[in-house]
């Protein structure tokens, strides 16, 4: 017997279902993986070896995490966020101020020139160019180079023309994080299925849209772990800075960009060398942390914005 709408009249509405009483049929137990495994000696051996792996990983990281807290928390106070240093406050705003002067600079000239040089050899470049593979292979080699390496050149280049100041600073720690920053996002470029780009040509937009539009957003999760590696290196940056921007604690105020001044990471590396502010260094640890984690939620935060699904 079929069922007849009558017209003018509302159809019956149907019952609505609970979704949260569904429950899937594919989801595995960890009982049920175990028994999977157990049937294969070498795939159980190299399961327990990755959640060895990944539990120490944790446990280190938040031993670090504790320890840091346990020892610099009691010893914050608000003499050290005053607006002037003096030797009975050591105050770490002069830094603070120093450390996001530096950071801002370098993401400002770091983060376009290495995302569009990303673009031009995934994009636009042929695979088989030899220019692209010398710089894939230039980056590489960047990336692993000690920033002592790239603190003597700063010192060498950049405070031979500005002298020791917080742009000659800005300049060598761009260059640190330039290579890691373009390689993420070629990486994060390559992510993105072909099947993105071929649908949107099929659909009449041209080269640059689809990559500003379709390919971009589709990346951005990889961008944004690259911008934040090398924020955090900028950050925790201390051998190149020496170098180049210099390392005066006892600055009253945050210096200028043509001024020589410490980042947080120099401060503290300069206060536990003395040895005689311990306490203030572990203060200074507390902080930086914060900061770190600060930066890098609302980095995430934008990315998740910018993100697109499809």
């Amino acid at each position: 017997m079929t069922n007849t709408i009558v017209i003018g009249q509302e159809p019956e509405k149907q019952p609505e279902v609970d979704v949260s009483k569904i429950v899937p049929i594919n989801r595995q137990s960890f009982a049920d993986k175990l028994r999977a495994y157990s049937k294969k000696p070498f795939s159980m051996i190299l399961m327990l070896l990755v959640m060895l792996a990944a539990i120490i990983t944790a446990a280190v990281v938040f031993w670090i995490l504790i320890h840091t807290l346990i020892q610099g928390v009691p010893h914050l106070n608000l003499k050290m966020f005053s607006w002037t240093w003096t030797s009975e406050n050591l105050s770490l705003m002069p830094a603070l101020i120093n450390t996001l002067i530096i950071a801002g600079i370098a993401l400002a000239i770091a983060v376009p020139i290495g995302v569009f040089a990303a673009i031009f050899m995934v994009e636009y470049a042929k695979s088989t160019n030899i220019f692209v593979k010398i710089v894939r292979m230039a980056a590489e080699t960047l990336s692993g180079i000690p920033s002592i390496v790239f603190g003597i050149f700063g010192n060498i280049f950049f405070v031979g023309m500005f002298g020791y100041c917080l742009l000659s600073g800005a300049f060598t720690v761009t260059l640190m994080i330039l290579p890691l920053i373009m390689r993420t996002t070629e990486e994060a470029l390559l992510a993105v299925p072909d099947s993105f780009r071929e649908g949107s040509y099929a659909l009449g937009a041209g080269k640059l849209r689809t990559i500003f539009v379709i390919i971009l957003p589709s990346a951005m999760s990889g961008i944004i772990s690259g911008i934040i590696l090398g924020l955090g290196r900028v950050v925790g940056e201390t051998a190149a800075l020496i170098y180049s921007a210099g390392s005066p604690i006892n600055a009253a105020h945050a210096s200028g960009l043509m001024t020589s001044g410490c980042t947080l990471s120099v401060f503290l590396y300069s206060l536990m060398s003395e040895g005689e502010h311990v306490h203030e260094a572990w203060a200074t640890a507390v902080v930086l942390i914060v900061l770190v984690v600060i930066i890098n939620g609302a980095a995430e935060f934008v990315g998740n914005k910018l993100k697109k699904e499809y």
